[in-house]
């Protein structure tokens, strides 16, 4: 009897699991073409095909839905993990080309969710201190990176750490890889021997 619960019990926490991603799945849909603030809570339920209710049962409110995009988005590039492996790389060019391969990764997955995330920018305090911290989150692996190779920089730390960043800003994958049609190889390419031309002398 109790396995019979458990069974009962572990499907529906599969199915809710199931319905979350969906729901999640649709937003990101709504939110890549008609934009965050416009899309609503209506409009993601009949695109995931459930009732209004159900997502607000599931996220509560459109940011947490926003903040799963986000965390599903950095998984499937495996930001976190990636980020560990270049820290063990041992030569400092091959960190700075790690770092080049990290935000190449990061963006190529699914730049449509940098997009969303941008386009969040203006929405209300709570969203705006979710997003600061989704940003402070990307910027201290970005920073750990650079300062990972701090004994081989030819500039100070700081001053690396926010070249990096500079050319992290998504106006420049956007320029260079959607508008002129570059191939995220050829972007992480150009990014590498940029950075170990800026931050390490390399030429």
């Amino acid at each position: 009897m109790n396995a019979e619960v458990k069974t009962a019990s572990s499907y529906r926490q599969e199915q809710a699991q199931q319905t979350r991603l969906r729901i999640a799945s649709a937003a990101q849909t709504l939110f890549a073409r008609d934009g965050y603030a416009v899309t609503s809570i209506e409009a993601i339920a009949k695109e995931a095909g459930v009732g209004t209710r159900t997502v607000y049962a599931a996220y509560g409110a459109k940011r947490e839905i926003l903040n799963v995009i986000c965390e599903r988005w950095l998984e499937r590039a495996r930001a976190r993990e990636l980020a560990r492996e270049i820290l063990e790389l041992t030569e400092p060019g091959e960190r700075v080309a790690g770092a080049a391969h990290w935000l190449t990764v990061l963006y190529s997955t699914d730049f449509d969710v940098v997009r969303i995330l941008d386009s969040a920018l203006d929405e209300d305090a709570e969203t705006q201190a979710l997003l600061r911290s989704k940003l402070r989150a990307r910027n201290r692996v970005m920073d750990g990176l650079i300062a990972s190779v701090e004994n081989a920089l030819v500039v100070p730390l700081a001053e690396a750490q926010a070249v990096y960043r500079a050319f992290a800003a998504s106006g420049v994958y956007l320029e260079l890889v959607v508008n002129a049609g570059w191939t995220p190889e050829h972007f992480e390419q150009w990014l590498a021997a940029t950075l170990a031309g800026q931050l390490l002398g390399m030429r």
